[in-house]
């Protein structure tokens, strides 16, 4: 019982670890909160051995576009147009946002100039680079990123991940760094799997879909939000950390399976008279996500508002097969190269048959996933083999074949006691 009010005395405990004020040496007071020895230490061991993360990595000399575009020739193969259109995007963007005297280039009121930010959306069907596309970009500006599936968002209230959810994944990976996540980027996939059933306004609860874009709208355009700082739902009692998403650049990527029979039939002809046949652009065509406009995607689901609010749209177009063969050789992340630095760390040579690589190929082009079903590909194939090598040190070589792409048979394996002969 408390001596002055005489009501049953609540005990204290530490605000951030939670123990009670028995199992510490001594409990600090403040403001409405407490804070124990032991959290102190940690706190001074943090500020002690983190380095400083203001202005570490910041993104100061600014690459041009031709720049952008040259590292992610290293990453992505082919879609040229697509790689140009992001480069361009994100140079103005990061070129606004370093400006000295930001969004405002003279000082007479007639002649102000307002530079908005320009999100970007990628477009087109899957495994076709678009998630590469914005990771490589990340890594090249060093800014933060992160990926939010758009899936799982609901709008809030709603059991699910709230749309500012998003916010506090780029604020963990900006090291809990508030400038820095500021500049960041984040990509939000499958942005098409939360558009309307039509065109038509919703006239029931959608809270996966028109909520969701209803949610995502303001702080695509720019606003100061609030995000728990350790995520979850928010709660009055909660200390918030304030973001201000004006200068965070959201790429926004879709396959929008069926987008191309809306493009075809709005620019299809048709015959005078009424018993004219109707000819429609073929949907099938690599230039159908070329020709798409707003209103395209507005007929697709999305929401007049957010269609304003992704200006930039950078298609990209189906992967053939001798473009699938180079992602298998060429890029710096390609598979070939990752499998043969795999297995070099074991001391083992890897190669693959020419007829290897152009089997997998084909397979993957009757897939219809890109270049994301030759992983799964080669997954399959190797299995085996790299759960052999690391107990059978006597294996000096692996040789991967057509037959051990297309009817499941081992590689060729050569051995140290006969390296003439192959197992």
């Amino acid at each position: 019982m408390s001596k002055k009010t005489g009501k049953p005395e609540i005990p204290q405990h530490c605000s951030f670890c939670g123990k009670p004020s028995g199992q510490v040496r001594r409990l600090f007071s403040g403001h409405e909160s407490f804070i124990c020895d032991e959290c102190v230490e940690i706190c001074h061991d943090l500020t002690q051995n983190t380095p400083d993360l203001a202005r570490q990595d910041e993104l100061t000399d600014l690459p041009t576009p031709a720049e952008i575009k040259n590292y992610l020739d290293h990453y992505v193969i082919g879609q040229e147009e697509a790689k140009r259109t992001v480069a361009v995007a994100v140079y103005n963007h990061y070129k606004r946002i370093n400006s000295k005297i930001p969004q405002i280039l003279s000082d007479n009121d007639e002649e102000q100039v307002e530079l908005e930010k320009a999100n970007i959306l990628l477009l087109g069907p899957t495994g076709t680079g678009k998630t590469l596309i914005a990771r490589s970009l990340a890594k090249f500006l060093k800014v933060p990123f992160t990926i939010a599936d758009a899936t799982v968002l609901t709008e809030a209230g709603y059991v699910g991940e709230d749309v500012e959810n998003i916010l506090v994944r780029l604020y963990q990976a900006s090291d809990f760094n508030v400038e820095k996540t500021e500049r960041g980027i984040i990509y939000i996939d499958e942005i098409d799997k939360i558009s309307r059933k039509d065109g038509n306004a919703s006239i029931t609860r959608d809270v996966s879909g028109e909520g969701v874009q209803q949610g995502l709208l303001k702080i695509l355009e720019g606003t100061i939000a609030n995000i728990p700082p350790k995520g979850g739902r928010k709660h009055p009692e909660q200390s918030f950390v304030h973001i201000d998403t004006s200068n965070i650049l959201f790429i926004c990527g879709g396959a929008f399976d069926g987008l191309e029979k809306i493009v075809s039939r709005r620019i299809g002809k048709n015959d005078i008279g009424f018993d004219g046949e109707k000819k429609y652009v073929d949907e099938k065509s690599d230039e159908i996500f070329r020709s798409v406009q707003p209103g395209d995607l507005m007929n697709y689901g999305l929401i007049p508002e957010l269609v304003g609010r992704i200006p930039v749209v950078a298609p990209l177009q189906f992967l053939d097969e001798a473009t699938l063969l180079s992602i298998l050789t060429d890029p710096r992340n390609a598979l070939t190269k990752q499998y043969k630095k795999l297995l070099d760390m074991d001391g083992v040579k890897l190669s693959f048959d020419k007829d290897a690589l152009k089997a997998a190929v084909e397979i993957a082009v009757e897939r219809k996933t890109g270049a994301r079903a030759l992983r799964s590909i080669f997954e399959k194939a190797m299995m085996d083999v790299m759960f052999e090598i690391p107990s059978m040190p006597e294996i000096v070589e692996v040789i991967v074949t057509a037959e051990t792409i297309t009817e499941g048979k081992k590689p060729k394996i050569i051995t140290k006691p006969d390296a003439k002969k192959s197992a």
